[in-house]
């Protein structure tokens, strides 16, 4: 394993432990963004699970590396959903582009285990 996947994988899996905890806390600005977005509180908490798992599979997948290719796979699908969710919503660039870059980022990182670098 390379180390550009390694640093991905690390990098990736914190922000989506953040961002995915922040969500399951029930933070103000993540609440807000429910509200926003028309989730309701509980199913965007559900989001916060598929962030913090998403973030333990990229995180473990550096020494299991099946386990960071389904984590990278998943976090690219949930990331679309979210670049969709927010164009749906009217949302300019600024909101959707977090997870749109997260998104690429995370395409990358599958790019590089399917590779086997």
């Amino acid at each position: 394993m390379s180390v550009a996947v390694i640093v991905l994988s690390v990098l990736l899996a914190l922000v989506f432990l953040v961002a995915g905890s922040a969500k399951l806390a029930g933070h103000g600005l993540m609440l807000a963004s429910a509200d926003h977005l028309g989730f309701p509180r509980t199913a965007y908490r559900l989001i916060g699970v598929a962030d913090v798992a998403g973030a333990a599979g990229l995180a473990l997948g550096v020494w299991i590396p099946a386990l960071g290719i389904a984590a990278a796979a998943g976090l690219v699908l949930l990331t679309i959903c979210a670049v969709v969710v927010h164009l749906r919503a009217g949302d300019r660039a600024k909101d959707y582009s977090p997870p749109a870059v997260l998104g690429v980022l995370a395409g990358v990182t599958l790019a590089l285990h399917l590779a086997g670098t």
